[in-house]
Order: C-alpha cells, then structure tokens, then sequence
C-alpha cells in the first residue's frame, strides 16, 4: 500500500523521519492546520480515533483525505444524515437468489480511514452502529463478528455553531474518541495562501495534482507503534496523569470529570508525542502538550458554569496550572 511492502522493515529513526514528512505533505494541500495533522498522526501511533470540530469550510474532509493519500491507506466517507441506517455503515447481509444464499456485502466501515462526516446529524442508533467498530475493531452482522483492516480510524467532524436538528454524542461515545481536535479560521495570511493556490488551478479533489504523494507506509507505522510502545513512564509521571484526572472530578465547574479510561489515553497520547519529538521517555511538557485535546470531550460542565462562560478548555488549563509538576 506504499513504497515500502508490509514485509519491508522500518527502522524506529527512518519511520519517525517519514512520518514528520507527512506534515509537509499535506501542507501541499491544507493551509495552516499543523495542530490537527500532528493529532492524527498521534492517533494513528495509539490506534485511536478523532472527533474534528470546526464550522463547515475550513477543510477538514480535505485533512483527512490529504493524510490518507500521504499514507496510501485506503479512505472512505460517509454523509451522516437523520435516515440514515446503522447498515448503510456497517454493511448488511444481501439475498443471491442465483445461489439462494445471503452474502455479506461489506459497508463503508471497512476501510483505513473511516470520515464520518457531520456524525451529530444522524440519530444515536446510527451513531451507536459505530461503537463496535471503534472499540473491539470488527462489526458483528447476523451473529458473525468480522475483522476491520488494521490500521483502522475513524474521523468523525461535526460543527460547534449549529444544532438545531442534531443528535448530540452521549458521554460514552465520546469517551471512544481518543482525541478531539478545534479546526480553527485560518489566519488572514493563510487564507490569502488558499485564495492564491486555487486562483493558481488547485483542485482539492484532485490530490495528485497537488504533488501529494505516500511519504510514509505501513511498515513505518508499524515500527513507530512498537517504538511509542517502548518509550518510558517513570513512576512520577504516571502519577501526574492521574493527578490531573483526578483534579477534574473535583473540580466545581464540572457535574463530570475524567474517567480511568481518559487517563489511559492521556498517558498514550503522551508517549506518542514524546516518540514523535525525539524521545524515548515521557516529560510532564508532553503530558501537558496532549491535554486539551485527550481530556476536553470527556468532561461535562455545569449548567451555571456554562453560564458563566467557563469552558472545557478553561478548566483543563486552570487544572494544568494548579497540579504540582514532578521534578
């Protein structure tokens, strides 16, 4: 699926090298949006997945699919909207009458890169139908379980601005996102960038024209997950995560703090970062780098503390300032 077979070895050094090369070739197609690269590539190293937020237009489809092309990794979408049905996803079971047997025909669910766009405008059973798929990495149709590719992500965007007719994700479908990632405006002198590639010809939907090509292949991402597997946490380290997580159960803006699960995953994201930035041990600097973005979906604030105009983001950063960092 790259340059490299899946056979080929990759050295931890040569794969780390390939996958910084990602960010300069998506930058070929996305203006501006370093963070949510450096965020996905993070979430392909701890096989999680990304909840994108950010208003229609400031091309988050076009991310995903630049990092697909980036990585040759096989990409699929699929438009959430309120009729849609949990097989339109997941695949279903279709009746050959030459046969007179059922054969599985699989959903778009069974690919690399799974965009599920706009996942707050279909209805929870729909939403649920990717529970699965997210957490034990197969679907289960008439009873019989069925593997998905690996790597598997799902990237899933919604829009923060516009509600009416939206399903909001529970609680316990958030905590399956490993990251949730702002996709912010661009900056003026990044949008005049964009204006500039397209008055130039750019076609967004034509990536090779762009020049982007695979970087970086299975065989790289396969060396970099066992390198981020083997990068340390000291004791102290592991002991400032739960602090952290704890502060946010205590914390009185919050009716919902962090859970086990979150700490888990923030202490992955961690290593990932630490790996990604030339170590091969985690700092409390990494730690705090992937804090926003790991634990800010997995908090619920309060009525009154909405009210105020207190945010998630707030409360994490007011919990950074105050836990005591180790030495």
């Amino acid at each position: 699926m790259s340059d490299r077979t899946p056979e080929t070895t990759a050295t931890p050094d040569s794969a780390r090298a390939s996958l910084e090369a990602l960010r300069a070739e998506i930058a070929k197609a996305v203006v501006g949006q370093d963070s949510a690269v450096t965020g996905l590539v993070v979430a392909l190293l701890c096989r999680g997945h990304v909840l994108l937020e950010g208003v229609p237009g400031v091309a988050k489809t076009l991310l995903v699919r630049a990092l697909a092309a980036s990585l040759e990794l096989d990409t699929k979408r699929v438009q959430f909207t309120p009729d849609l049905m949990p097989s339109d996803v997941t695949g279903s079971l279709i009746y050959d009458a030459r046969t007179a047997e059922f054969s599985f025909q699989p959903g778009p669910v069974f690919t690399n890169l799974l965009l599920a766009d706009e996942i707050n405008r279909t209805p929870p059973k729909t939403q649920s139908s990717l529970l699965e798929a997210m957490e034990e990495r197969q679907v289960t149709v008439d009873g019989t379980p069925r593997l998905l590719p690996d790597p598997f992500l799902v990237a899933a965007t919604q829009n923060p601005v516009e509600y009416e007719g939206t399903y909001p994700l529970p609680e316990a479908q958030l905590d399956r996102f490993l990251l949730k990632l702002t996709v912010p405006l661009p900056s003026r002198q990044d949008e005049i960038n964009v204006l500039s590639r397209h008055a130039n010809g750019f076609n967004p939907r034509d990536l090779k024209a762009a020049g982007i090509r695979p970087v970086a292949g299975l065989a790289d991402l396969e060396a970099a997950r066992a390198a981020v597997a083997k990068t340390a946490v000291s004791d102290e380290i592991a002991g400032y995560v739960v602090d952290i997580c704890r502060a946010t159960r205590e914390s009185p803006s919050l009716s919902l703090g962090v859970s086990p699960r979150g700490a888990t995953a923030l202490l992955s994201t961690a290593r990932a970062w630490a790996w990604l930035t030339g170590r091969d041990y985690v700092i409390p600097d990494d730690v705090k780098a992937l804090a926003l973005p790991t634990l800010r979906h997995r908090i619920q604030l309060r009525p009154e503390a909405e009210m105020e105009g207190i945010t998630a983001d707030s409360v994490i950063t007011s919990v950074l300032a105050h836990v005591p960092v180790p030495r």
